[in-house]
């Protein structure tokens, strides 16, 4: 029984990835409808909304590094020889 441990745990981390996902679509995705209001406009008017759903805080962050794995290590590297 000990054995499964890790894959019950692997399996409880990519199951509440996917409940995180698809609550989010549901409540914050501009294009999922949910009220009756919202389902009868064939089109939205909301590029803000989009805007703002797309680039989130978390691409905002990844967007102003670099992309590196191991920053420092390359920094030491690439500065030992000068």
């Amino acid at each position: 029984m000990v054995q499964v441990y890790p894959l019950i745990a692997a399996m409880s981390l990519v199951t509440g990835m996917c409940v995180f996902q698809l609550t989010r679509n549901v409540f914050l995705n501009p294009d999922v409808r949910i009220s009756k209001s919202h389902r009868q406009s064939a089109v939205l008017e909301n590029a803000e909304e989009g805007e703002r759903y797309s680039q989130h805080a978390f691409r905002r962050y990844v967007s102003a590094h670099r992309p590196e794995v191991f920053p420092a290590i390359n920094r030491f590297f690439s500065e030992s020889g000068k």
